[in-house]
């Protein structure tokens, strides 16, 4: 059986080891959505990940209403990603970007416009009196088809940009997530009610990139399990399971599974998880993410469950977490209160290992 340490054909990329890290927003980009130079140094020293895939992307003014995350539509930002991408490369690394439209969790305050989902539910906040969303606009069929067509425009952005591959964000309670969902899409055009409907989004999204970058360059990433930002399913199975099939049948490079636990740190879930399941119905390589250990992340390679894992908190602390896993070295502890801060404090000044 495979180890972490092992090689794997990930669509077009040859990966080095199976320690991959997560998508993790950081907050370091500017007020208009451009990477900075701080952000050249963050992916530099995490090149040793057998794949980096990128923080969320906004592929739209519209789809991006998180404060100082970064975007694929605007050629400042795609000159200004090159150097990041070739700061990874020159360290033998190699990076997906991962694309991202918020639908009804992008915030008007930051992008100046009525959000959008598959229905008009306001989304839930932590803090309910200081709620930033506002109640959505039900997606048009002319709004869906501009969404694909940003899916297209951010994913031949981020090929110019230097980037390997792109990975399409359809988890978390993002704009895809929601049409996914019963508990969001209430829908009853053809985007709504069955199965095959609600998953229209992620195929047509998913068949334009691949028709821009090619299947081998493509990704997507699923929450398949209990709610996350107020989506949530009455029967995950008969929805993710069938999303699985046909993004198999698409032959994407890689699917990436954001799975949720009861003892969950960041989001728990008695919902059974539907890796098993999905394992069965998707061909390709299946990358398991969520409150790892070391030890658990053994257990679903050598299972076959798992082709790689993805870390995301461990990478933030550890930018040579390859290094630690292999020597078995202590790690250190991230820091919560700097993942979103605008400076280098949590981002780029965390010890390496010293070496003898």
């Amino acid at each position: 059986m495979p180890t972490l340490f092992d090689p794997i054909k990930i669509g077009a990329i040859d990966a080095p080891n199976r320690i991959f890290m997560a998508p993790l927003t950081r907050t370091r980009a500017t007020e208009g959505h451009v990477p900075t130079e701080l952000m050249i140094e963050y992916y530099r020293q995490r090149a040793g990940a057998g794949l980096i895939i990128s923080e969320a992307t906004g592929i739209s003014r519209h789809g991006l209403g998180w404060p100082h995350a970064p975007g694929l539509w605007l050629p400042s930002q795609v000159e200004a990603w090159k150097p990041v991408t070739e700061a990874v490369h020159r360290a033998g690394g190699r990076i997906f970007a991962q694309l991202w439209h918020m639908g009804r969790l992008a915030r008007p305050d930051v992008t100046g416009m009525q959000s959008l989902s598959s229905g008009s539910a306001r989304a839930p906040y932590a803090v309910p009196e200081k709620n930033p969303y506002d109640v959505p606009r039900p997606a048009t069929l002319d709004d869906l088809r501009q969404v694909v067509d940003d899916y297209e425009s951010a994913a031949r952005n981020a090929i110019a940009a230097g980037f390997d591959g792109v990975q399409i964000h359809a988890a978390n309670g993002y704009l895809i997530d929601q049409f996914l969902r019963d508990g969001v899409n209430d829908r009853d055009d053809d985007y709504g009610g069955s199965p095959e409907n609600r998953i229209r989004l992620l195929r047509e999204a998913t068949e334009r990139v691949i028709a821009t970058v090619g299947a081998a360059r493509t990704a997507v990433r699923l929450s398949p399990n209990g709610e996350t930002q107020g989506a949530d399913d009455s029967d995950p199975a008969r929805v993710f399971i069938p999303a699985a099939k046909m993004l198999s049948d698409l032959g994407i490079a890689f699917l990436e599974l954001r799975e949720l636990s009861p003892e969950g740190t960041f989001g728990s879930s008695s919902v059974p998880k539907l890796s098993p399941q999905i394992r069965t119905a998707f061909a390709g390589p299946l990358v398991l993410n969520q409150d790892y250990s070391l030890a658990g992340a053994k257990a679903d390679l050598a299972s076959g469950v798992a082709d790689a894992i993805s870390w995301g908190r461990l990478f933030i602390a550890n930018p040579d977490l390859v290094e630690r896993f292999r020597d078995g070295a202590p790690l250190n502890t991230p820091d919560p209160k700097t993942f979103y801060d605008r400076g280098p404090e949590g981002y780029t000044d965390y010890p390496a290992l010293e070496v003898a």
